[in-house]
């Protein structure tokens, strides 16, 4: 493997907001994990690793992604592929129900993608009027999860 399929690898990591990547072959390892600065490639061949620092412009956490409708609701949109959780444990109650009032640090789910736990926030301030997606159910990139009134 070299490098450019590295950065090719890393672009797809960005691009489908993936936290960690990891690939084994006979006699080459390589793992890829973001961090805030960027990835750090983590490379083995034979007994001899080498640990490569790759840091491209800071990458971002996903956000949801909020529509408004023509009559003032707007949608809270997943970021990403997964499945969605709409409490933090099974025990737990739901981070947020109908009526519920929220503001832009809320999180209102939680988006299990690659065994990576994301948070999914609000990004606005308003009320929930509608819960589009059932708990433990896979969700699509751009799949409406909520409609939320603005305040």
């Amino acid at each position: 493997m070299d490098l450019k399929d590295i950065k090719a690898i890393i672009d797809l990591m960005k691009k489908n907001s993936i936290g960690e990547f990891e690939l084994e072959r006979q006699d080459f390892k390589i793992r890829l994990k973001r961090g805030m600065t960027g990835p750090v490639v983590i490379a083995e061949e034979a007994q001899s690793p080498t640990v490569l620092s790759v840091a491209p412009a800071p990458l971002s956490l996903p956000t949801a992604a909020t529509a408004a409708s023509p009559n003032g609701a707007a949608e809270i949109k997943s970021p990403m592929i997964g499945t969605l959780y709409r409490a933090p444990s099974p025990d737990a109650g739901n981070y947020v129900e109908i009526g519920s009032e929220v503001g832009p640090d809320t999180v209102v789910c939680l988006i299990e993608a690659m065994k990576v736990m994301n948070e999914i926030k609000a990004e606005q301030r308003g009320v929930i009027t509608e819960i589009l997606s059932e708990n433990a159910k896979p969700v699509e990139f751009g799949q409406p999860l909520f409609k939320i009134r603005p305040l």
